[in-house]
């Protein structure tokens, strides 16, 4: 199966909504005030959808989020993973008590493709403890990022030159560039073999997770693996469980593709959504994390598509942190609305 950057639907696609200027086949990004211009008048309605941050799980903060607009909380921090599930049910009780919600728990980084067994297990077993300590707090989902491969070991593509085959069966990577492929095989190796250690250790988690009732939302964060939509969405989708979804950041793959192509891909299996900025460079070739609204996401069609799978789910701003947190609540209210 084939996954790429169809560079001739960008261009069709960023032509038709005004979201900007082409250079060199990519989008140079805008202000949010003209990025949003071609949209304000938009007739096109949308139903809420609940607002929160990311933070540690203390009264102080949820305080402070609720103050200025948002509804909950994604528990962050050592203390929040490794709370015990009485410590945890009383800040949930704190969150009711504030009309608050502890709607997810942040794990993030893993090394289930570690070649130490040992440091494999453990790993597994502080992912049980998270799991348990988030349904302590009330929350329905626990992010994970089950692993990376190092770039600085092995060559691989840049961002723009991915031109992803892979087995439907296995998910194994068959090409990663168009053409010769000699120069990746080692990191076609290596993702290979961490898509099937990734596996291996989810699925040893998949009975603590519906004992508590806490999805895991696997996560993709540069950690150069399954980089393009089909490929993640794949990964996602072979556990064949209500127990593993995703958590799609609508910024880090931007570099790979665009954000609707990620939504379009994952559909259904989108559980929790970030919301992050990302400005490409002038080329398209990389760019740089930016405040929400700022930069090159089409945040009107992110909206159109997300509400065009289904999605009902929670939208937790990731960064912006140079924002007063009112603002922030102001430029997710736009976003929602579809501007």
């Amino acid at each position: 199966m084939k996954s790429s950057l169809d560079r001739r639907r960008f261009l069709a696609t960023t032509a038709a909504v005004g979201m900007g200027t082409l250079v060199g086949g990519r989008l140079r990004a805008e202000t949010p005030a003209t990025a949003s211009s071609s949209t304000e008048d938009s007739a096109e309605e949308f139903q809420p959808l609940p607002k929160a941050l990311i933070g540690p799980p203390t009264e102080k903060v949820l305080r402070q989020f609720k103050a200025a607009g948002f509804e909950g909380i994604e528990a962050y921090g050592k203390a929040a993973l490794t709370a015990s599930p009485v410590e945890a049910a009383k800040m949930h009780l704190t969150a009711e008590k504030l009309g608050m919600r502890i709607h997810s728990v942040m794990f993030g980084w893993t090394n289930f493709n570690s070649p130490d067994a040992g440091q494999v297990a453990r790993e597994i077993d502080d992912v049980k403890t998270a799991l348990r300590a988030a349904q302590g707090f009330g929350a329905d989902t626990l992010l994970l990022v089950p692993c990376k491969v190092e770039d600085k070991k092995i060559p691989m593509p840049q961002p723009w030159e991915f031109d992803i085959r892979f087995d439907e069966k296995t998910g194994h990577l068959r090409q990663v560039v168009a053409g010769d492929n000699s120069k990746y095989e080692k990191y076609i190796e290596a993702h290979n073999a961490s898509t099937d250690a990734s596996k291996k250790a989810v699925a040893k988690l998949l009975p603590v997770a519906e004992r508590t009732g806490v999805v895991i939302a696997l996560e993709n964060v540069w950690n150069n693996l399954w980089v393009t939509p089909e490929p993640f969405a794949h990964f996602v989708g072979s556990f064949n469980s209500h127990w593993v979804q995703a958590y799609l950041d609508l910024a880090n793959g931007v570099k790979y593709a665009l954000t609707e192509d990620w939504i379009q891909a994952l559909g259904k299996l989108i559980v929790k959504c970030h919301v992050k900025g990302f400005r490409l460079n002038p080329d398209g070739h990389g760019g740089q994390f930016v405040n929400i609204r700022d930069g090159s996401i089409n945040w009107p069609l992110a909206r159109h598509e997300l509400a065009k799978v289904g999605y009902e789910g929670w939208m937790t701003i990731e960064g912006s942190g140079r924002l007063p947190l009112d603002e922030r609540n102001k430029r997710l209210d736009l976003i929602l609305a579809g501007k």
